[in-house]
């Protein structure tokens, strides 16, 4: 567990998570800045931010820092990182001019914040242990030696951080959900949900986390007039959502789904696909994949709808 944090204090029910004094806490940064002890968490963090969509480099040498934001807010290379998160540590041989990088960013209006993880001498002590590696700064002392070095050379940097996280007693996931509560913007912690429709003719899908079975419902195939169109298709919707039980499943369905996805967000699980399914992928399937979807949506939960086996045979 060499990269995994844990606490200090701000957002209500966050005790692990500790602002600065006089730490900026407004609208959403546009520029993470990771860092702090080997072994506290910092990839883990990384991987979180990185899971929101920000783009993320790791080791990144302190003076390459103000070149890739320039590259990031300018021109065509902005387009595709809007959002950047730079993990930097001692590991850099110029680490010592990070304090004046960051300078030089906040004066040219960089929206930027620091994230520092910090954990106890004794609990990174016992993660080297673990994994049975070298610290960075050890060379040919012992790890304690190491993480004292570490510990001095960081202490500016850690006095100014916007946010600092101990790791010492949280688990990974305690982390994730600290490091979202610091950066994630409105909506951004709700679970992305994927609603796909299929045939059971063609096989289960094998990413389903939930499978549900639609083919209680009378199918518009036999009918000729809809065996032609889709789910899609205002008429076939209106003849599968008009059946008896329909409708009250889908409301029913979606209800039983509140604590699910609550559960999910609480465990850290942000994507879930709920796989609909009915005989070939194109009627039933489709319409009440799209039903589940917008009750969802006007819950305000994030969904995305796919139809697997439209269009075949």
């Amino acid at each position: 567990m060499t990269d995994e944090p844990s606490p200090t204090t701000v957002p209500a029910g966050i005790p692990a998570l500790e602002a600065a004094a006089g730490a900026p806490r407004l609208s959403p940064p546009r520029v993470v800045l990771i860092t702090g002890m080997s072994g506290a968490g910092r990839s883990r963090a990384a991987a979180v931010l990185e899971d929101l969509g920000w783009y993320v480099v790791d080791n990144l040498p302190a003076q390459m820092l103000e070149p890739l934001v320039g590259m990031m807010t300018s021109g065509t290379a902005a387009q595709g990182a809007q959002r950047l998160c730079a993990v930097i540590d001692v590991r850099g041989r110029d680490f010592a001019d990070l304090s004046g990088v960051l300078d030089q960013l906040r004066r040219q209006g960089v929206e930027l914040r620091v994230l520092f993880l910090d954990a106890s001498d004794e609990v990174l002590v016992r993660r080297y242990e673990q994994v049975r590696r070298p610290h960075p700064l050890q060379g040919d002392r012992t790890v304690l030696d190491g993480i004292t070095a570490e510990r001095a050379a960081l202490a500016e940097l850690r006095a100014r951080a916007d946010w600092v996280l101990d790791s010492s007693a949280t688990t990974v996931h305690d982390l994730a959900r600290q490091v979202r509560a610091a950066v994630a913007e409105p909506g951004e912690d709700q679970v992305q949900v994927s609603l796909l429709s299929f045939g059971f003719k063609y096989g289960i899908p094998l990413d389903a986390d939930h499978v549900v079975d639609v083919r209680f419902l009378a199918n518009p195939y036999w009918i000729s007039e809809l065996r032609h169109l889709t789910g899609r298709d205002g008429p076939v919707r209106d003849y599968v959502l008009g059946q008896p039980g329909a409708l009250t499943f889908v409301d029913r369905y979606v209800a039983a789904l509140e604590p699910v996805l609550e559960g999910y967000r609480r465990e850290e699980k942000y994507y879930v696909t709920i796989a609909v399914g009915c005989t070939g992928g194109k009627h039933r399937s489709v319409a009440i994949s799209e039903a589940i979807a917008q009750r969802l949506r006007e819950a305000g939960c994030r969904v995305s709808v796919l139809a697997r086996d439209l269009g075949k045979e």
